[in-house]
């Protein structure tokens, strides 16, 4: 109960700050700043295969990998782009072919990838997913690479969705 408290009590803040803050005139500045871009994150590229086909599933299916991929500053989104998707899964450890695959994003941006249920790895049920910047079949190679490794809030968890902002070179 108390994380739930303190999700309530931390929104609450939130919210509170920006509504000051919108009131107060600040927001305008703020904003002229962009959307920031995703860091990587520390394990995401661990069993990473370059090259990993584009597949339309990951073997039997069941789970939904989701996101979008947008571009730093103005947010736009990024059609085309390759998104490698890989995790411990109930057919297949992370580190087996069998258990990688990639996707593209559609024209706003949007990706999603059926794949067998995520199980818990090393205590946490996670995936990886990455944006590679060699592996981009737009060729134009104007944005940073991204390995991304979140953790589901729940095992029993059917769907995961995850948003890339990348950084241009």
């Amino acid at each position: 109960m108390p994380i739930i408290s303190n999700h309530r009590r931390g929104f609450l803040v939130s919210a509170g700050a920006a509504l000051t803050l919108c009131a107060s005139g600040l927001a305008a500045p703020a904003l002229a700043q962009g959307v920031a871009p995703t860091p990587t994150m520390r394990g995401g590229a661990n069993n990473y295969r370059p090259g990993a086909p584009v597949v339309g599933r990951i073997g039997g299916g069941g789970f939904w990998m989701t996101g979008t991929v947008r571009r730093a500053g103005d947010g736009a989104p990024l059609p085309g782009r390759r998104i490698q998707i890989w995790a411990h899964t109930t057919e297949g450890h992370e580190r087996d072919a069998r258990s990688h695959g990639a996707t593209l994003t559609d024209a706003s941006g949007a990706f999603r990838l059926e794949m067998p249920q995520i199980v818990p790895a090393f205590g946490q049920p996670h995936g990886h997913l990455a944006y590679d910047a060699d592996h981009d079949p737009t060729r134009d190679g104007a944005f940073q690479t991204v390995f991304l490794r979140p953790v589901m809030p729940r095992s029993a968890d059917r769907k995961l969705h995850v948003d890339f902002v990348l950084q241009p070179v």
